[in-house]
């Protein structure tokens, strides 16, 4: 049994997942002070590949960092290739699940007490301590589960990553596009294996979740 498959998805979505933890939480933080007309039109820009088929945006993808386009030619003057290459599976994956981090870290910071940051403030302490020992504790739940659901998202992600790294056995296959080229080629054993495995792993992501909530559910209650 060849185990590529799984190793692959689980590191693109691990990476990805990174990505988006850190890119999702300052974007959500920033734009949450910003005025309501500019906030408004970063949402939209920042939501729409929540909207969008995943594969418009890899098709997007592709017109930027194609082996013949400009953006792709000048990175590939630095050994660097999105196309068919499993790291760009990573940029595909970021890309769509950016938009569940980037919500729910919003919703998490726009429901901060923000008194907790004015007193952090009166004592002295600067902007960066307030915001990663009181702010980010405060919105753990909401944060928390965002870059569960932005790994999940990454994990099961099809659209974007074939359109961006194909299906390359060894290379880029993941165990989305593993299961479609099995399916196409008549192989419904080993399809049907693949689909089992990507139901446990996201059984395992969901029951987090549910646990996640629940905890959350009982902490506003006490």
């Amino acid at each position: 049994m060849d185990w590529y498959p799984l190793w692959n998805s689980l590191r693109i979505a691990a990476a990805s997942c990174i990505i988006v933890f850190f890119t999702g939480i300052f974007a959500a933080y920033y734009v949450a002070k910003l005025p309501r007309a500019v906030k408004g039109l970063l949402d939209v820009v920042f939501t729409l590949p929540m909207v969008l088929p995943p594969t418009v945006c890899g098709y997007f993808l592709l017109i930027l960092f194609g082996v013949k386009r400009p953006l792709g030619m000048f990175l590939a003057r630095f050994g660097i290739q999105f196309a068919m290459t499993w790291y760009g599976g990573i940029l595909a994956s970021a890309v769509v699940a950016f938009p569940l981090m980037y919500r729910t870290a919003r919703g998490a910071f726009e429901s901060f007490d923000t008194t907790l940051a004015y007193s952090g403030q009166t004592l002295g302490l600067s902007n960066t301590y307030i915001f990663w020992r009181i702010r980010m504790p405060a919105c753990r739940q909401g944060i928390l589960a965002g870059t569960v659901l932005a790994f999940a998202r990454a994990l099961g992600e099809y659209g974007a990553t074939s359109m961006l790294i194909g299906y390359i056995p060894g290379r880029t296959a993941t165990i989305s596009t593993t299961v479609y080229q099995l399916w196409r080629t008549d192989n419904e054993q080993s399809a049907f294996f693949w689909v089992l495995v990507n139901l446990a792993i996201s059984a395992v992501i969901l029951l987090f979740v549910n646990m996640l909530e629940s905890k959350n559910r009982k902490a506003g209650n006490v």
